[in-house]
């Protein structure tokens, strides 16, 4: 039953969430990580799914492209945007199955990012505070203004840092270019958060798996009743409202 649920198959879906998560298990002797990978979307009617579950030993882009790859195998179509954090192996899987679909880059773990170049403790929550600025802009050229504006105030005291945000914070800026009803969820990859909670709370009682199988076995059962849930509830996102714009 929950190999059928994970190879059931896929249609349109316009907007893709991808996260990833670690959880540990036995293997030949040694406890070793292993990679969970997720996705979730939005159907034509605006509501959530989980599309897609996956567990492996193996290198990380070599899992990523084959979990992409077996959602369009099993007819993921449609899509306009991609949600996901900047892992290395992701960004080359992603580019590689879907090259020409726009990505956001998670907003939240930006924020998270930054405060690794941040050179002293007392400016992290004026940094902080700065970039939420950035990113609750009206607009993009907005946006880039405030962009702009911080890498001056922060070039003497934070080289580092303005450096970092020049290259990486234009990546949380894609939603500009989507209706403005639309982009509050399609900032962050928060639409997994209750996934990973609920994931995170089961598996803390096992702590290590005794192989790949069983992981896949009991979070594939969780995110199938949380995909259920998900079916029945309300609307998330009315995806009638505005269009998508391009040029942006």
């Amino acid at each position: 039953m929950l190999e059928q649920w994970r190879d059931r198959p896929l249609g349109e879906c316009r907007y893709l969430f991808l996260d990833a998560r670690y959880e540990k298990i036995r293997d030949n002797g040694q406890i070793r990580d292993v990679a969970v990978l997720i996705a979730a979307g939005l159907t034509p009617n605006g509501k959530r799914q989980i599309v897609g579950v996956s567990v492996s030993l193996s290198e990380h882009e070599v899992h990523w492209r084959t979990f992409l790859q077996q959602l369009v195998a099993r007819g993921l179509c449609g899509v306009q945007l991609i949600i996901s954090d900047a892992h290395e192996g992701l960004k080359a899987a992603r580019q590689a199955i879907f090259g020409g679909v726009l990505w956001q880059r998670c907003q939240f773990h930006l924020q998270q990012n930054a405060q690794a170049y941040v050179p002293r403790q007392e400016l992290r929550a004026e940094v902080a505070a700065d970039i939420r600025t950035i990113f609750n802009a009206p607009d993009r050229p907005t946006a880039e203004n405030y962009l702009t504006r911080t890498l001056q105030k922060y070039s003497k005291s934070a080289p580092r840092l303005t450096t970092w945000l020049e290259s990486n914070l234009p990546e949380g800026f894609t939603i500009f270019g989507f209706p403005k009803s639309h982009q509050r969820r399609l900032r962050t990859v928060n639409v997994l958060e209750r996934a990973n909670r609920e994931i995170e709370r089961r598996t803390r009682v096992v702590s290590i798996f005794p192989n790949e199988s069983s992981c896949l076995r009991l979070i594939s059962a969780l995110l199938m009743e949380l995909d259920e849930s998900w079916q029945m509830g309300r609307i998330y996102l009315n995806l009638d409202e505005g269009t998508v714009n391009s040029s942006s």
